[in-house]
């Protein structure tokens, strides 16, 4: 008996050290390849379609501020003040469900950061527990600035589209760097669902979605919002 505890304590220690290299590793080299990218290239495979990663990393100087704001002002609009989780959000939404209203999604831009770059997308209490486990460490260890880098280069934002820059290129042709108010305004629009929401040409869902973001937008430039100095 003592033998079999002895083995699953130091399987415990070797993961909980391994999780750390990794959130380590990531604070400096670019991810390249996330579980999410995976999982849907052996879905592709399953269904015989044609095996597809558009994907190209780009440091967050190059990233447009437009897009940085958009993401924040569409997902998560705490981002700055929260230390991983929004506390408001989830109360509103256990209040809802207390209520018997649709709970919406209140994931923050951490939370869906840990998520797309360590887990799975599954639903289930494991993965949610590890979620709060990763976004805490990436949260002290990484900072703000890093947690949005890797966000923007990871993130889903099309069919096989992964990053900002790919789905720059893919829905408006140009490099990240060059979108303007209202093109990464789409691009965020799209992120609740974007296997099945267009950037363009936008629905009329999505247009509002986009109308709305600019708006928002505009409040946070009020408050000379800059990503970059955000450590």
């Amino acid at each position: 008996m003592q033998k079999i505890i002895r083995f699953f304590w130091r399987l415990f220690l070797g993961l909980i050290l391994f999780s750390l290299f990794l959130v380590f590793l990531y604070k400096w080299v670019p991810v390249k390849l996330t579980p999410l990218m995976v999982i849907r290239s052996i879905e592709s495979y399953q269904s015989g379609s044609e095996i597809r990663i558009n994907h190209n990393w780009e440091p967050i100087e190059n990233i447009s501020k437009n897009l940085q704001l958009a993401v924040i002002c569409s997902e998560d609009q705490n981002f700055l003040i929260h230390s991983g989780f929004d506390l408001k959000a989830i109360e509103k939404a256990i209040e809802n469900n207390k209520k018997g209203k649709r709970v919406k999604g209140g994931s923050t831009i951490s939370q869906q950061t840990a998520k797309n770059v360590f887990l799975w997308p599954e639903r289930s209490w494991l993965r949610k527990g590890l979620e709060v486990y990763f976004t805490f460490l990436i949260e002290h260890i990484w900072g703000k600035e890093r947690i949005m880098e890797v966000y923007l280069n990871s993130i889903e934002m099309g069919n096989s589209i992964y990053g900002a820059e790919a789905a720059s290129q893919y829905w408006f042709k140009k490099s990240t760097s060059k979108l303007s108010q209202s093109e990464a305004a789409s691009i965020a629009a799209i992120l609740p669902n974007p296997r099945k929401y267009k950037a363009r040409p936008a629905s009329n869902y999505i247009q509002s979605r986009v109308n709305w973001i600019v708006k928002q937008m505009g409040y946070f430039g009020k408050l000379n919002y800059e990503i970059a100095h955000v450590k």
